[in-house]
């Protein structure tokens, strides 16, 4: 059933709900989007740690970490990266912006933003290290003036990372190559590390870390040696890439699946038209069964008409045949339906663009099912349909028990042929979940039917320190991969496993068992 209301535990500003996350929507930014020109599926995903976890943040940080800062803050920046806040889902342990161009999670203690299309993400990052100096707190020094600020907090570690673009010449400022996004993190960070995962001449992902307490690059520091890109193409080994990188949160771990090629009849429904066809269909079959429910109602009133009617007068029974109880109405019960309901007028929130259409998309297509409200009662889904096609969608979990923290999942969908693409993305444990993170994956390639897709999976180990655990948490990924190498209809043509120390590392990239290919495209042909 649509229901084309925002519930009413959504609100326009903080709710009083306690446990409960509550959606804000910017209806300004909403105005006038067109996804036609948004043909960079594949994001550029940034996760800066101010902290190991949200329950040890430095003294001097505000007790809330990062969600002290006021969601206009937070607009403003993304200004810098060139896209607008659409709507908000505000819980007790993160808040889930959606964006015109993908999505912004922020923790107490870490930020995660992912932005598709031509952003420029890493220009809005300096401005991040202010916001988290001035506003939450954390502890900071002076910046290079050369970023255009004059304080940045220190982070406890930074992650940026993508796939190979589809159109990497049309990208802007410091995103026109990998090369270039490098200089631009070493011009804030020392001894940061870059990697390339994968085929240059296929699908690879890039990958660009610090080490845990990262130090800034001081100001003005002269002849900076750039980062090399090491290229990791070990497929059935384990490298260990020297990192000292400790676990920071228990089941802390992040399945992401970046998928191309989908397929035509799949990639429909997350265009505007076909969405709207599918919404007025379960529109008029809500009609009908309330007719059908009218009808059955009338049916049994008119039943009971044909009984003689007998009532109490100074204590007598009277009978009183002559009393028609429908005499004001047609003598078919057929026409005593709800005549409200007949003539309601088609909402036009299931004909534009916009939240009705992507919680109907969500549903239609199985994505709401994931992580379903039947096992986690309290999670939302705040989804957005673009004109005239795309789909963006952030889900935030919290764990059934209320006891631990949420976790969030997003997906976002470009269903173009020339440029078909679609991610997931999720941070929640599969020891909550209770399901393999194989069965994860299948459900969510079982709905878009992509060509070719590839995994990328993180998992914190135990530390190096625990020889024991360490073993055990190695035999633990082991069988985890191995699982992780089928998927119905698929080959894996690639797979490249990474023991950090504190995290392991999951690359694979399958193509569909009748995948034909095609040539390499652009993004594909050069480092």
């Amino acid at each position: 059933m649509v229901n084309t209301e925002i519930p009413k535990n959504y609100t326009a500003s903080p709710s009083s709900y306690g446990g409960t996350p509550h959606l804000t929507i910017n209806h300004d930014a909403t105005v006038d989007l067109d996804s036609s020109n948004a043909f960079e599926g594949p994001e550029k995903l940034l996760e800066v740690w101010f902290s190991a976890s949200a329950s040890s943040l430095p003294q001097a940080s505000a007790p809330a970490g990062l969600k002290v800062v006021p969601a206009q803050t937070w607009k403003e920046m993304l200004d810098l990266v060139n896209c607008k806040v659409l709507s908000v889902v505000e819980s007790e342990s993160v808040d889930a912006y959606l964006l015109s161009e993908s999505s912004m999670f922020v923790f107490p203690h870490k930020l995660i933003l992912k932005t598709c299309g031509t952003t420029t993400l890493l220009c809005g990052l300096p401005r991040i290290l202010e916001i988290a100096a001035l506003v939450a707190g954390f502890p900071h020094t002076v910046a290079d003036a050369m970023a255009g600020i004059g304080t940045a907090a220190r982070p406890y570690r930074v992650f940026y990372s993508r796939k190979n673009f589809l159109f990497p010449d049309r990208q802007r400022g410091p995103h026109r190559s990998w090369r270039d996004e490098v200089k631009s993190l070493d011009r804030l960070f020392l001894g940061g590390s870059a990697y390339v995962i994968g085929k240059l001449n296929g699908e690879h992902w890039y990958l660009y870390l610090t080490e845990p307490n990262t130090i800034l690059t001081p100001p003005s520091t002269p002849d900076r040696r750039e980062t090399e890109t090491k290229v990791l193409d070990l497929p059935t080994s384990r490298a260990s890439l020297n990192s000292c990188i400790e676990s920071c949160e228990d089941d802390d771990e992040t399945l992401e699946l970046l998928m191309t090629d989908l397929d035509p009849s799949n990639a429909q429904q997350f265009y505007l038209d076909y969405a709207s066809a599918v919404a007025e269909g379960r529109f008029y079959d809500r009609a009908h069964e309330a007719r059908v429910d009218a009808r059955q109602a009338t049916g049994k009133l008119g039943h009971l008409s044909n009984i003689a009617n007998k009532v109490v007068t100074n204590g007598h029974l009277k009978t009183i045949d002559e009393v028609d109880v429908f005499s004001n109405t047609s003598s078919d019960p057929n026409d005593l339906i709800c005549s409200d309901l007949e003539h309601e007028s088609y909402p036009e929130e299931l004909a534009t663009e916009g939240h009705t259409l992507g919680t109907v998309v969500s549903e239609t297509s199985g994505l709401a099912d994931v992580y379903p409200t039947s096992k986690y009662p309290d999670a939302r889904i705040d989804a957005y349909l673009f004109t005239p096609c795309g789909f963006s969608a952030n889900g935030v979990i919290p764990t059934p028990n209320g006891k631990d923290a949420t976790h969030y999942f997003t997906v976002h969908v470009t269903p173009e042929p020339n440029c078909s693409y679609a991610s997931f993305e999720t941070n929640v444990p599969s020891k909550q979940t209770g399901r393999e993170t194989n069965d994860v994956i299948e459900q969510v390639v079982r709905i878009f039917k992509p060509g070719r897709f590839s995994v990328t999976f993180f998992e914190g180990n135990s530390s190096a320190d625990d020889e024991v655990n360490h073993v055990s948490s190695g035999h633990h990924m082991a069988r985890k991969d191995t699982r992780m190498d089928t998927i119905s209809g698929y080959r894996r043509v690639d797979r490249i496993v990474h023991d950090f120390d504190g995290y392991d590392l999951v690359f694979k990239y399958f193509e569909k068992l009748d995948y034909g290919g095609g040539g390499l495209r652009i993004g594909e042909k050069d480092f």
